[in-house]
């Protein structure tokens, strides 16, 4: 029986070039024999599993490894959900299942699965929580899925050895009007040729398997050029990677050095495999290197990878950039692109490659206004499977692949005033599927790696709340939340030994980096991700719903705090990647800095901050950010020469400015003589710069809230100078021409002049008394 549906499942699929998905349900064991009986059913060519066992005669995947699918295609892909069932790996899985093609998914009986916990739930299940707290409603929003998409058959499976396998669904849609495999092997055999005047080789387009990717190509010949970018957009299985490839390869032949960045390797390797066949088939002597980041053209050009984050530093001075995947990129890192000669980004609008609005609103933006001529391509025929494919859609709704904000028109006019706090629990996204869908929309929008294993943790992890603002019944903010800290103190010295603990990020790193043994001992409130509608930002909302959430959870309303347990938090929480306008939006929240990484983060290419708000200046919270904040201001006085030596200024003074630590001056009268000999008269900054720096890092620190310091004195420019030169110690000579002056001795008068205000605020009376010396006359 199973091999009859297995047969009928993937003739009706090759007919419609379209992809199935076959369920069984029930016992394990019983559920590998029922694919084994599918798979000799249908014979097919290529065949992969995911799964904890191994021993399989098919190509083998762990399901925390499914990315190895990236890129790659197979006619029958089995999933087996019984042990581990990550979101991410069945993304994986189907977008691995070409055209014709079988999922088939092993799962238990559908009607208990929601109850079971396994692996993955155990990852959902951070301290001080255990698994048992884990929901299952994730998954009970997926069997609702399985059982009312077409294109899906379940069987439910009897005991081993039994004949009690009953068919719930036989998954057969009946053929539709659209494309039958014949039409689409003529399609396929009527290959795509050069356009007109096309300067890419006849062999490029030869390659290209649609229309679309024939425009997207002619596009690219653009990157040949200096001056130009492309813009190439496109569902998942659209080929937009491979032309991407098959582009690169192109202009290697014609001698150029392409630079290929995308979030991890794994993303590019499409582009590396169409750019690989391009140049070999191009040449006797193409070379490729055994680790595939880099090809080898005649003639002197090559396709080379490189991380985000070190690609975004161009070195040796590429003839053009692809990036691929550039949604699941910050726009901060996206913009250093800018700086190269020709550039083309290559984007997922749907998917968990990274679908992120910064990309779509506000880079875009900031590419049309750049010096590029921008050429826009969308690929929209799908590649390896029909248009109306019902496992895409299935796919899209069951990991919300296509989840998005309201669109504009449905908020527009909202005001911050009109908006309604709501605090959404798991059981409400769930009983509400327009409420889920654009809540997790915005999170996807606002995000640049959002993806669907964060689904099931928003539905199923007992230390994750969302809250959000709702204005004429759309959402128009998000915050996702996650409860730290209260941890017991053998798990406090544990992890102050070494041990990772799930789930606790800030207590985590003030614990075992910063070494603070008792910093996970007061509750926390981190803000995960937040997010205000693009057609609504800079009207207030992202401040509003914060207030909400710390009247909240502080327990200023007389409740509970909003907290699991029942009692109030003692502190709020965040990390992030830091950029000034980030930085200086926390800081008006009243958080404060406590730490700023001493590595970039290799994906965003951003050194990442943690800050905090007490709930209590005199509480647990408080005691925690006053330490903290100590030994963060301790660490940046020579820290900033050593591992943020080359951390952006403009970050630098935003840290310190939300720093409360304030700085006590104690100079001696020599130091005293150098500083305002150097600010008031002929006098030298080499003479004494551990005092330069003590006054640079008072005068940028916050210090006490409400009071002015001495970088209100000082503009932008001079903010910088005191980073660049006098905290960071870079050489003059650098310093002046970064920061525009005309030459290093008009850099250093001017870093002389920055210290007056300084000496004024912070001088002794003998300081005071020795600046009069150079102004009384």
């Amino acid at each position: 029986m199973i091999a009859a549906l297995a047969r009928d499942a993937k003739r009706e699929a090759e007919a419609a070039n379209e992809r199935r998905v076959l369920v069984f349900a029930g016992d394990r064991d019983r559920g590998f024999d029922a694919a084994y009986d599918a798979i000799e059913g249908v014979n097919p060519t290529s065949t992969a599993i995911v799964s904890t066992r191994d021993g399989f005669r098919f190509e083998e995947h762990r399901p925390r490894s499914a990315d190895e699918l990236l890129g790659r295609t197979r006619e029958v892909v089995v999933l087996d959900c019984h042990e581990q069932f990550v979101p991410n790996a069945l993304g994986r899985c189907v977008g691995a299942v070409d055209g014709g093609g079988l999922l088939v998914l092993l799962t238990p009986d559908l009607d208990a699965w929601p109850a079971i916990r396994d692996r993955f739930d155990d990852s959902l299940a951070v301290p001080p929580y255990e698994v048992d707290d884990v929901t299952g409603r994730f998954r009970e929003r997926f069997v609702e899925t399985l059982r009312s998409h077409p294109g899906i058959a379940i069987v439910s499976l009897g005991e081993a050895g039994s004949e009690g396998d009953a068919v719930e669904r036989d998954g057969l849609t009946g053929l539709r009007d659209g494309p039958t495999a014949e039409s689409t092997a003529q399609a396929t055999a009527e290959r795509p040729t050069a356009p007109p005047n096309a300067t890419f080789p006849a062999a490029a387009y030869e390659a290209c398997l649609t229309g679309d990717q024939v425009r997207a190509v002619r596009a690219f010949e653009s990157l040949a050029t200096p001056g130009n970018a492309v813009v190439a957009e496109a569902d998942r299985g659209r080929g937009k990677s491979s032309a991407a490839g098959i582009a690169a390869g192109a202009l290697a032949l014609a001698g150029a050095d392409v630079l290929v960045t995308a979030p991890a390797f794994r993303n590019a390797t499409e582009v590396f495999a169409r750019a690989g066949e391009l140049i070999e088939g191009n040449s006797d002597n193409g070379e490729t290197e055994d680790n595939a980041h880099r090809l080898d053209a005649p003639g002197g050009g090559r396709v080379r990878f490189l991380a985000p984050a070190e690609a975004a530093d161009l070195p040796d001075d590429p003839d053009a950039v692809i990036v691929d995947e550039a949604a699941a990129l910050p726009v901060r890192l996206l913009e250093r692109f800018l700086d190269a000669p020709a550039v083309a980004f290559c984007t997922t609008v749907h998917g968990y490659e990274g679908a992120g609005r910064g990309f779509s609103i506000r880079f875009k933006e900031r590419l049309r206004a750049s010096r590029f001529a921008v050429r826009d391509v969308r690929l929209d025929e799908p590649i390896r499977y029909a248009r109306n494919d019902p496992v895409e859609a299935w796919a899209s709704r069951a990991l919300l692949l296509d989840a998005r904000p309201a669109v504009d028109e449905a908020v527009a006019g909202s005001t911050v005033e009109d908006a309604t706090y709501r605090r959404p629990s798991p059981e409400e996204l769930l009983a509400d599927e327009a409420l889920l869908r654009e809540a997790f929309g915005l999170l996807v929008a606002a995000h640049y790696r959002t993806e669907p294993n964060d689904l099931a943790r928003l539905l199923d992890a007992p230390n994750l709340t969302a809250r959000a603002l709702v204005a004429e019944g759309r959402v128009v903010a998000v915050a996702l939340l996650a409860r730290e800290g209260g941890l017991d103190a053998e798990t406090r010295r544990g992890m102050y030994e070494g041990e990772r603990v799930r789930g606790n990020m800030v207590p985590d790193v003030l614990t075992s980096q910063l070494r603070d043994e008792s910093a996970a001992a007061p509750k926390g409130v981190r803000t995960v991700r937040i997010a205000t509608h693009h057609a609504l930002r800079g009207e207030g909302f992202g401040t509003r719903l914060l207030d909400e959430v710390h009247a909240e959870f502080g327990g200023e309303r007389g409740g509970t705090g909003g907290d699991r347990d029942g009692d109030a938090v003692d502190y709020f929480s965040v990390g992030y990647g830091a950029t000034p306008r980030l930085l200086r939006f926390w800081r008006r929240a009243g958080y404060r800095t406590v730490h700023l990484s001493t590595s970039r983060n290799d994906a965003s290419g951003e050194y990442s901050a943690i800050m905090l708000r007490p709930t209590d200046d005199a509480g647990p919270g408080g005691a925690l950010l006053d330490r903290n904040a100590t030994a963060f201001r301790d660490r940046e006085r020579d820290g900033l020469s050593d591992a943020h030596r080359d951390v952006d200024p403009d970050v630098v003074v935003g840290a310190l400015r939300a720093c409360p630590a304030s700085v006590s001056i104690d100079l001696t009268e020599v130091e005293w003589r150098s500083v305002v000999g150097a600010s008031f008269g002929p006098g030298m900054y080499d003479s004494a710069p551990g005092a330069f720096r003590d006054l640079a890092l008072a005068a940028l620190i916050g210090g006490d809230e409400g009071n002015e310091t001495g970088a209100d004195a000082l503009d932008d420019r001079e903010q910088r100078l005191l980073v660049r030169k006098v905290l960071q110690g870079r050489p003059s000579e650098s310093v002046a021409d970064e920061l525009g002056y005309v030459s290093t001795a008009a850099c250093m008068r001017a870093l002389g002049d920055a210290y007056e205000p300084l000496v004024e605020r912070y001088g002794t009376d003998f300081a005071l008394e020795e600046r009069d010396r150079f102004i009384s006359d």
